[in-house]
């Protein structure tokens, strides 16, 4: 126990060293991670001697951020980007898998290999992508919630990959098993919709008593409902994820999840040092043109294959391109896959160092695009324009002009919009959630469907003509963009942003904006403000207190909640 505990406490300090390194050197932490894990691993240090208690880190860490991605999954959520993240993920898993097979044909690998090298080229990481879109604040956005649409469905058919190779390995019948697993997997699903739809949100209530029991309550179900697919042979992902989404429509869910964070950075570390550890290298120096051609397909191809079908659906450019990005690399399902089939005698040891070597290759890559997706996108805009239809279902302009704008809806913007009504009747209102377009228009309020992230879209949108402007993004870098556009077309309308920190609000305030809106800071300001109005008339407070009450019920009607509390970038 002492020489785990010795192990351990070594392996977080080079963690920890490495990622200072990192950190200065302005690099994603991920990098750092997977940097510790090749560090510690049987390569350099060594200090892996038994990773038992890491690999079972490295699972909790699994299962917390599924679990917590679950929780933000509505059935609404499901509803709204389903359908193009089956057909994406189908898609691209099909495309890259013949695309593959064929090179790896020409390469001359054997028909038995190129079929395995295909198939493992088609399944990207999870959890890194899920990290890298929660590090972004993307897991809301269009993109994100498609990407993760698409990445679970490719992690199910490499769960039945895995299935077959296994049963292939054993001699059992592979049909049977499939067949008998996915019957499970329907069954519990239909035992638990009726729980979560009638039983959880009464416990769940019982629990909210005390945060303490909520916590355990929350950590229960979790796992609880893990370890239950996995025992009917699904992964603990599918599990974990499950257990989130039942969760999703609880009041507390929003709780929950800022409770849980802590625990899944912890244990998650863990998961980067296991894949890190693991990189295996071997004379594979015969292999280097294939590397390259493979690790191209992944980081180009991929992309180029999920923006073509998303372009082919009328969705923009932009979404099309981060959502790609999200498959530029190759995961641990890869490697499984792979490792199970050398295991069955078909293919060699250096098939799975070459694998390893190109999904070590990818995963840098894609790390790098995903961080820096907003710089790149402006740089190859115009060449994505082939990939867009010349009408997008996110572009759907108005005929007319608009004195006012709000760009981005959300829980300020529906204070704006109260007080854009009483001022005039041309405003407008841009949002990238379909949900709450449609409601709005469903009042009468005009609004359409836009990533305001998008310059294109300002242009055409027209935001120059508009005479007052209030954007409630919080990035700094769509503020400056907003900014940028309005200089290029000499227009001076106000303009009010939204920053996260205080320097966010220096710079945007350096670049011309009229005004900034700091959110942290904002409640002291009203407060301080109403005292100096009413003083200590406890009449005056009541009336004030009616009207936060008129509002707070308005606000529940319309399902809003209050944020979690948002992290310092810096």
């Amino acid at each position: 126990m002492a020489d785990s505990f010795i192990q351990f406490g070594l392996i977080i300090l080079v963690v920890l060293a490495v990622s200072i390194v990192v950190r200065l050197l302005k690099q994603p932490l991920i990098i750092g991670y997977i940097l510790s894990g090749i560090l510690v691993g049987p390569l350099f240090l060594n200090l892996i001697q038994s990773n038992q208690t890491i690999t079972i880190f490295s699972e909790m860490g699994i299962a917390f951020l599924l679990f917590i991605v679950g929780l933000h999954l509505s059935p609404k959520i499901i509803k709204e980007v389903g359908k193009i993240s089956l057909i994406t993920g189908i898609g691209q898993i099909l495309f890259t898998s013949v695309i593959g097979y064929f090179l790896g044909t020409l390469l001359g690998f054997s028909v038995i290999t190129s079929i395995y090298i295909a198939i493992a080229l088609t399944f990207s990481s999870t959890i890194i992508i899920l990290k890298l879109l929660s590090d972004k604040d993307a897991l809301e956005k269009l993109y994100g919630k498609i990407s993760i649409g698409f990445l679970l469905v490719q992690d199910l058919v490499a769960i039945f990959a895995l299935i077959v190779v296994s049963s292939l390995a054993g001699g059992a019948g592979a049909s049977d098993i499939l067949f008998s697993t996915v019957l499970k997997g329907v069954v519990l699903i239909l035992v638990l919709i009726p729980i979560s739809h009638y039983i959880l949100p009464k416990f769940s209530d019982f629990f909210a008593k005390s945060q303490e029991l909520l916590f355990v309550f929350a950590i229960s179900w979790g796992f609880g409902l893990s370890l239950l697919f996995l025992y009917a042979g699904f992964s603990l992902e599918v599990g974990a994820l499950i257990a989130g989404i039942m969760l999703s429509m609880s009041p507390y869910s929003f709780e929950i999840s800022s409770k849980l964070k802590p625990l899944r950075d912890f244990f998650l570390i863990s998961f980067f040092i296991i894949l890190g550890s693991q990189i295996i290298f071997v004379d594979i120096s015969s292999l280097v043109i294939p590397t390259i051609v493979f690790s191209l397909l992944v980081v180009i191809g991929n992309p180029l294959i999920v923006i073509s079908l998303m372009g082919f659906f009328g969705y923009s450019k932009k979404t099309g391109f981060m959502s790609g990005l999200t498959v530029a690399q190759i995961g641990e399902f890869s490697l499984i896959f792979i490792a199970l089939g050398m295991k069955a005698g078909h293919i060699s040891q250096e098939i799975l160092s070459f694998v390893t070597l190109i999904s070590l290759i990818t995963i840098f890559g894609c790390t790098y695009l995903i961080m820096y997706s907003e710089k790149i996108f402006p740089k190859i805009s115009n060449f994505l324009t082939i990939f867009e239809k010349k009408k997008t279902r996110e572009k759907d302009f108005p005929k007319k002009d608009y004195d006012y704008l709000l760009l981005g809806y959300n829980r300020i913007g529906f204070s704006i919009v109260k007080a854009f009504s009483k001022v005039t009747k041309k405003f407008l209102v841009v949002d990238y959630d379909p949900e709450i377009i449609e409601e709005l228009n469903k009042e009468g309020i005009d609004a359409i469907y836009g990533d305001v992230e998008d310059s294109e879209f300002l242009e055409d949108l027209g935001i120059f003509k508009a005479s007052l402007i209030v954007s409630t993004v919080p990035e700094k870098e769509t503020n400056q963009l907003i900014l940028d556009v309005l200089k290029r077309n000499k227009a001076s309308p106000v303009t009010i942003l939204t920053g996260r920190q205080i320097s966010d609000a220096l710079e945007l305030y350096k670049s011309g904006a009229d005004y900034v809106i700091l959110p942290h800071f904002l409640g002291g300001e009203y407060v301080s403000r109403m005292i100096e109005r009413l003083k200590d008339k406890r009449e005056n407070y009541k009336i004030e207190r009616g009207k936060e009450l008129k509002t707070l019920k308005e606000r529940l009607k319309k399902g809003h909640t209050h944020p979690e509390v948002e992290k310092d970038k810096k």
